[in-house]
């Protein structure tokens, strides 16, 4: 196939690697789904990419556009499989990481342990200097200490080092030189400055991202320099893109050398693409709600932008049916959309613990072995085996045929594992299985709506990933959502969502300032700084002048608080939102703000403008998506048959309609309980529900009967 140009994204996952190709001419969509290699990711990449180039005949050479979703940043974290990484902070702070901080995710837990330092306290290195808050000098930088640590990281063979001066966000004077001896004295050694990552105070959060960010350049750029070589011998010229947490994406060059800000890159684009797909329904508050094979995510948008936050840590620690833990984990202090996550995915695994409860997750099979269903020697019963049991999947079209489950195993494994223990059957025990991973989902849920302020019943959901659909109309029952939207290819919707974002760049710098004392000519000159930085990393990646579009706002807080609330700044003609009267709007929207996030704003009480922040961003077309027919033949030309399936409502094995989706036209409507079977996901529709296809091929499902 030649003339036409196209746009592919891979997400690579825990348990598959998904692939979208769309072509830029005529929207139209393929993807493709292999399993992911733990061992080394960059072989389920280019496996995808091979698979979704010879499933269209596609010529490498007309790729336009490649972009990448990986967990291989935060996966090198947990598993602790970092390069040995030094730090080097001010005299006097060295034992900062053993310190860290003092809230503990469980106040009265005497087992908690803190989370063992990234970098072991004998390779934290200090040296003499000292700046004040304002970033005066007060007292020089010792450059033979400097040199002196030079030598001690060569003989301890260290590869990367993180530098994080006290005050180094208001003067990176101090840490640029550090950097200049470091390399003066080993040219091939990784430097990351706190100045550079995470120019803000609090010390310990901005030496965390920075020593972060130090653990994981190495892994990274070995890694993207290894995916860029395998795409080059395939022919493959178009530049190399990497999501980012915040939802934008950035070149590989910058991903390598700032790869903190992609450690949530997969998860990140699945909201993306709930967004975009949402957008084109005209929704713009949503919930997000992406199951794949080893975790649930749910992430809320409102106004058409995905929520953001910067309070984050990797490797945190999971509870059960709360998400990850507070304070359990290795903070950073970069823009990550915010999300929650739980141990509830397809290859979670059940298990009765000691005390004779069942229980499911966090635990995951994953890609190897597996569910006992796949037949690759899992041992252990998901819940992919147990809506294998349950009749709601189909073992002979497990994606689209190409893989056979097998029920009995999965019957077995359920039986001997979860069932006799309990004294149940292996159906009810199966049910449960279910019923429990549900609850875990539906507390997340509450987690990012009303615990976030907002009410699920004004929401819409879009639901996605291999295992979403089935589980997603129960849970829309529970909270209420009114709205349910299944995209088509849910598997793989993350991978879309690669496709339809843009670059983005974020910049802060922390000015702690009274709010009636603030100086607008200051900040717009502190605004124009980092906007101008944002415009040469831009005109770097290629962006013409035309395409770039900033964001400016403003992290606020009540005098005496501990924590900031993030308020936008219009820019809109002449108005940049930094003269007085839209600094006083400003803080009107963050009594607002507060009010939503916490119950109660405070008016009367003094405001502090604490961080401000600049988003850089560089505008790429999107694809424009094709249309599917009208109305054919009637729904009844896609019914496959009937099955029975288990529905806990109806206490029972009910005879089931399937649905072949690939058949389904605009303006066809489906009454449950059905289900709607695909190459990559099944949807189950329960009693007294309705789906809908629209013009797009989505399902939009709500309560009623079909017309």
């Amino acid at each position: 196939m030649t003339g036409n140009q196209f746009h592919l994204g891979i997400d690579v996952g825990g348990t598959f690697t998904d692939a979208v190709l769309i072509c830029e001419e005529t929207g139209r969509i393929d993807t493709a789904k292999v399993p992911s290699t733990p061992a080394d990711p960059s072989i389920g990449f280019m496996a995808a990419v091979e698979r979704v180039l010879e499933g269209r005949a596609v010529d490498p050479g007309t790729i336009s556009r490649l972009v990448h979703g990986t967990t291989v940043a935060t996966n090198s974290l947990i598993e602790g499989k970092t390069p040995k990484t030094a730090f080097v902070t001010t005299e006097g702070f060295g034992d900062m990481l053993e310190i860290a901080r003092q809230v503990r995710p469980s106040l009265y837990d005497v087992h908690f342990e803190k989370s063992r330092p990234l970098v072991p306290r004998d390779l934290c290195y200090e040296v003499p200097e000292r700046l004040d808050a304002e970033g005066g000098v007060l007292k020089p930088l010792d450059e033979d200490a400097v040199r002196e640590i030079a030598a001690a990281l060569r003989a301890r063979a260290v590869r990367s080092v993180a530098v994080c001066l006290l005050h180094g966000y208001a003067n990176p004077v101090h840490e640029a030189r550090v950097a200049e001896i470091l390399r003066e004295e080993d040219s091939d050694l990784l430097i990351s400055l706190s100045s550079t990552v995470c120019p803000e105070f609090r010390e310990y959060f901005r030496a965390s991202t920075c020593v972060i960010n130090a653990c994981i350049v190495p892994v990274v750029a070995r890694y993207l320099a290894g995916i860029e070589a395998g795409l080059k011998r395939a022919g493959l010229q178009a530049e190399l893109l990497v999501m980012q947490s915040n939802g934008g994406v950035l070149t590989a060059a910058q991903a390598a050398s700032k790869p903190v800000f992609m450690v949530e890159s997969g998860p990140a684009a699945g909201v993306v693409s709930a967004n975009f797909i949402a957008g084109q329904l005209g929704h713009t508050d949503l919930i997000s709600f992406d199951m794949g094979g080893t975790t649930a995510k749910a992430g809320a948008v409102l106004d058409g932008r995905p929520r953001v936050t910067k309070e984050y840590e990797v490797g945190a620690q999971a509870q059960p049916g709360q998400g990850m833990t507070r304070a359990s984990g290795y903070p950073i202090r970069t823009p990550v959309i915010d999300l929650v996550e739980v141990g509830a995915g397809g290859g979670s695994r059940a298990w009765v613990d000691p005390g004779g409860g069942l229980r499911v997750g966090p635990r995951s099979a994953g890609a190897d072995p597996g569910p006992i269903c796949y037949g690759r020697g899992g041992t252990e019963p998901t819940i992919t085996d147990a809506n294998l049991v349950l009749g709601r999947l189909n073992p002979d079209y497990f994606l689209g045929g190409e893989m056979e489950l097998d029920v009995d195993a999965a019957t077995a494994g359920i039986r001997e594992r979860c069932a006799e223990p309990l004294g149940l059957a292996p159906i009810e025990a199966a049910n449960g299985i279910i019923e429990i991973a549900n609850a875990t989902m539906v507390n997340a849920l509450r987690l990012v709506t009303v615990r976030r302020g907002n009410d699920p019943r004004e929401l819409t959901m879009v639901a996605f990933g291999g295992a979403g659909p089935l589980h997603a109309n129960r849970l829309c029952m529970e909270m209420q959502i009114p709205v349910l939207v299944i995209p088509p290819s849910p598997g793989t919707a993350s991978a879309l969502g690669l496709l339809v974002t843009d670059l983005r760049h974020e910049f802060s710098r922390t000015r702690v300032t009274a709010a009636g004392a603030a100086d607008p000519g200051q900040i717009r000159s502190l605004f124009e700084v980092m906007e101008n930085e944002g415009r040469r990393t831009l005109r770097r990646e290629g962006v013409a002048a035309a395409d770039m579009a900033f964001r400016r706002g403003i992290e606020m807080r009540y005098a005496g608080q501990s924590s900031e609330v993030p308020v936008a700044l219009p820019r809109e003609g002449a108005d940049d939102g930094t003269d007085a009267r839209a600094l006083v709007g400003a803080v009107c929207r963050f009594h607002g703000e507060h009010e939503r996030i916490y119950g109660r704003g405070y008016p009367e009480e003094p405001v502090e403008l604490v961080n401000f922040t600049v988003t850089a961003i560089g505008r790429i077309a999107r694809p424009r998506l094709s249309k599917i027919g009208a109305n054919g033949e009637g729904v009844s030309d896609a019914l496959r048959g009937t099955r029975r399936v288990f529905f806990a409502d109806a206490a029972g094995f009910v005879e089931t309609a399937i649905y072949d989706r690939a058949r389904l036209r605009a303006g066809h409507h489906v009454a449950g309980p059905a289900i709607i079977e695909e190459v990559d996901s099944t949807t189950l529709l329960h009693e007294g529900y309705r789906a809908g296809v629209d013009e797009s091929g989505n399902l939009l499902i709500s309560p009623g009967r079909a017309p």
